[in-house]
């Protein structure tokens, strides 16, 4: 036994200290990866997360869906996820990847395609971050192998209008594309299957898109009308910033791969019945089921019951349409599309930032979100009760576009804050003083992992408050 452990220690002492490196490396385990790889996994991971969370937790927010058990989130206790409503991890595991993507891009001559595609996507995601939760970790939150893993957080105002900012990447990830000379192509590119000239109008979009979201602090006109001049934004369905599920696995939405009471606890919110049935809007038939054994009856529930207090039953409410469960395939994860584009157009055309006409801008808008969920615009539509009305108009198009923005994250939520539309209603058993939220609270573990930097945040939004308003919104 003892000349056993000798020989033991010898080997140790003189066996594993030459070529280390080289006799404990896996030659079957990557160390690097390929941009098209990872850039394929970036789009394809957050559109896919942000649609399921659009389910079970945004479409909670803006009173599309109810929860009917699992609700501390519909009763706003965001600081209690449960099947949803803790996007903060999707947040910084996409960004994270995608800036290894653009480091690579940015230092390495044959990957310089991925330049823009990667600057314009970090713009998107950056721009749902912040406008959820306001100042976020940002400047310093993708180096954490080379410089620190405790990132200050930068505030809301510095994140869209400071250079690395989102308005800053979508202009360089412009030029960077416009300035793109090579001649390998753009793989991994789910969106547009290497079409960089489809890029430059994503980026474009998305230009308006956070110049409206900043237009209360901001002097956006010039800027904006300069791109409406231009037009080279979405306009059309092919050009849209779309993922298309499939029927089966691995691509099928997440609803379809969970067991069937999860689906089964979201139902259709009585605040989106009121508004479709106001309408008389046929998307209905789509989006929900008829509720219990009818044949065309919908019915809606108020959002945030007391579960352990009240008694519901699943047949007395509708469910969310087969489209997100058996018939995956006819779904759509939506990043840009020409319908929220004229929305947020004739928004800027109403205020007078642009020039274009607001009516004519909204019709279209309106249209072209029907055509989206594969749903006929009834001839009247347009001439009845969602004819556009300049003194109610921006409450039109909210409200129109929150209807489109079904499972679309956050949007209509987001939308809500900025705008106060549509009208949402007091939850039936709030956890939040009868208030509805303005901000997602910051996740428990970064007050453990960024403690120092967690609690300066915390002081500037009032202790992490779900009722304090973010910087384009105070």
């Amino acid at each position: 036994m003892k000349r056993f452990i000798y020989i033991l220690i010898v080997l140790t002492s003189f066996g594993c200290t030459n070529d280390f490196q080289e006799i404990n490396t896996n030659p079957n385990f990557p160390v690097d990866v390929e941009p098209s790889l990872l850039f394929r996994k970036v789009i394809y991971n957050y559109g896919e997360a942000m649609s399921y969370e659009g389910f079970v937790a945004g479409n909670l927010l803006s009173q599309q869906l109810t929860a009917l058990d699992f609700n501390l989130f519909d009763r706003h206790a965001l600081k209690s996820p449960q099947l949803g409503g803790n996007p903060w991890a999707i947040f910084y595991t996409n960004l994270r990847d995608n800036e290894i993507v653009l480091n690579k891009a940015q230092n390495e001559s044959t990957f310089s395609v991925y330049e823009g595609p990667a600057l314009i996507f970090k713009a998107y995601m950056t721009m749902a971050l912040t406008d959820l939760f306001g100042n976020v970790p940002y400047s310093e939150a993708f180096s954490g192998d080379q410089q620190t893993v405790t990132p200050k957080y930068d505030s809301q105002e510095s994140i869209y209008l400071n250079e690395g900012g989102v308005l800053d990447n979508l202009e360089k990830g412009i030029v960077a594309i416009e300035n793109y000379s090579g001649s390998l192509p753009l793989e991994g590119d789910v969106l547009y299957n290497g079409n960089l000239s489809n890029w430059i109008k994503f980026a474009n979009s998305l230009r308006i898109k956070a110049l409206l979201r900043i237009s209360s602090k901001q002097d956006v006109s010039s800027d904006l009308q300069a791109i409406v001049s231009d037009g080279n934004y979405i306009s059309t369905s092919n050009e849209n910033a779309i993922f298309q599920f499939t029927d089966g696995e691995p691509n099928n939405f997440r609803m379809a791969r969970l067991r069937a009471g999860d689906f089964n606890n979201f139902v259709l919110s009585e605040t989106l019945e009121d508004v479709l049935a106001n309408l008389n809007d046929p998307r209905i038939e789509t989006l929900f089921r008829p509720f219990g054994n009818s044949t065309n009856e919908y019915n809606g529930l108020i959002n945030g019951i007391d579960a352990s207090q009240t008694t519901i039953s699943l047949g007395d409410y509708s469910l969310a349409g087969t489209i997100f469960r058996e018939e995956t395939g006819k779904l759509k994860a939506n990043y840009m599309t020409h319908w929220e584009t004229k929305f947020l157009l004739a928004e800027a055309a109403l205020k007078g930032f642009i020039t274009n006409d607001a009516q004519e801008l909204y019709n279209t808008a309106v249209i072209d979100a029907f055509e989206y969920w594969n749903v006929s615009l009834p001839d009247d539509y347009l001439t009845g009760t969602a004819a556009y009305n300049m003194t109610n108009g921006l409450e039109q198009i909210i409200t129109q576009k929150w209807i489109a923005n079904f499972i679309n994250g956050y949007e209509g939520w987001i939308e809500y804050r900025r705008t106060g539309f549509p009208n949402l209603k007091p939850v039936s058993a709030s956890l939040n003083n009868g208030l509805i939220p303005v901000r997602m609270p910051y996740p428990a573990e970064e007050e453990t992992l960024n403690s120092a930097n967690y609690t300066i945040a915390a002081q500037t939004t009032d202790n992490n408050s779900i009722n304090f308003n973010v910087w384009w919104a105070q």
